[in-house]
C-alpha cells in the first residue's frame, strides 16, 4: 500500500530511513546552524538519482529551515536577511542559467579551503558586514548552492564572524538558507524538474524535520555560548576537511 505513495524503486524501509534521517539532520542544524544539509545530502545521495537529488534536496532543506525560522523567528536578524534575498534572486538567477565548467573536484577542494580558512583565520572585516556585504553574500552562495546542494557550511563561516550571539546566528542562517532553497526550488521547478513522485516523500521528511527542529531548538537554548563556539568549529572542520578530502581524491 504504502508503495503507491512512493517514487518507483523506492522500498518503504529506505523511505522509513530517509525520514527519520530528516529529523536527526534537522535537529542538529536548529542546534548548531548547520551540518544537517550536508549530512542530508549524504544520505539521499545513497538512494536517489542523480538527476534529482539535488532538487528534491532542496525541498526537504527549504521545509527544514521554514520551521526553524518559526521556531527561532525572534533571534532572526532580519536587516541582514532583506539585503541577502536581493542577492540571493540574482544568485539563482545566474546559476539557473550557468554551465560550471569547473570539475566537481575542483569546486569541492576549493571550498573545502574556503571553509577552513573562514574558521581558523581571523577575519575582524567580517565583523562589521554591511547590507552590500550581505547582498554580494546572498548572490554568491545561492549560485553556489544551484549545483552544489548545500553551503551552510560557507554561510555559517561567514555569519559566525558577523553574529556573536549563538541564537542570532542560528535564526539569522535559517532565514538565509530558507531563501536560498525557496529560490532552487523555484528556479528547479522553471527548468522542467519532475518532483511530482517524490512528493509524498518529501511531506513526511518536511514533518519529521519540524518535530527535530523542536528537539534542537530546545537543546540550544540550554547550551553554553562558549560550548556552543566549540562545537561548531569543530562541525566545520570536520565539514571542511572532508570536502577537501573529496576535492582532492577526485583530483589525483
Amino acid at each position: 500500500m504504502a508503495d503507491a505513495f512512493l517514487p518507483a524503486g523506492l522500498a518503504p524501509s529506505v523511505a522509513l530511513l530517509l525520514v527519520a534521517a530528516s529529523f536527526l539532520t534537522s535537529a542538529t542544524t536548529a542546534a548548531f546552524g548547520l551540518g544537517g544539509g550536508l549530512g542530508m545530502l549524504a544520505v539521499l545521495s545513497l538512494y536517489l538519482p542523480v538527476a534529482v537529488l539535488i532538487p528534491v534536496h532542496g525541498l526537504v532543506q527549504l521545509g527544514s529551515n521554514v520551521g526553524r525560522v518559526v521556531m527561532q523567528r525572534a533571534s532572526v536578524a532580519w536587516p541582514a536577511v532583506w539585503p541577502f534575498l536581493l542577492g540571493a534572486v540574482f544568485g539563482a538567477l545566474i546559476g539557473a542559467r550557468f554551465v560550471v565548467a569547473l570539475p566537481e573536484a575542483v569546486l569541492q577542494t576549493a571550498l573545502g579551503i574556503f571553509i577552513l580558512v573562514l574558521t581558523f583565520v581571523p577575519m575582524p572585516r567580517l565583523g562589521a558586514l554591511t547590507a552590500p556585504g550581505f547582498a554580494l553574500m546572498g548572490l554568491a552562495t545561492t549560485f553556489l548552492t544551484m549545483f552544489f546542494g548545500a553551503t551552510g557550511p560557507i554561510n555559517a563561516g561567514i555569519l559566525a564572524q558577523t553574529f556573536r550571539d549563538r541564537q542570532v546566528l542560528v535564526g539569522t542562517m535559517a532565514a538565509t538558507t530558507a531563501v536560498q532553497h525557496a529560490l532552487k526550488g523555484l528556479a528547479f521547478f522553471a527548468l522542467g524538474v519532475g518532483f511530482g513522485p517524490y512528493l509524498p516523500l518529501v511531506g513526511l521528511m518536511v514533518a519529521s524535520g519540524f518535530a527535530g527542529t523542536i528537539a534542537g531548538t530546545a537543546f540550544l537554548r540550554r547550551l553554553d555560548e562558549t560550548w556552543f563556539r566549540r562545537i561548531l568549529k569543530a562541525i566545520l572542520t570536520l565539514l571542511g576537511l572532508d570536502l577537501l578530502r573529496r576535492g582532492l581524491t577526485g583530483l589525483f
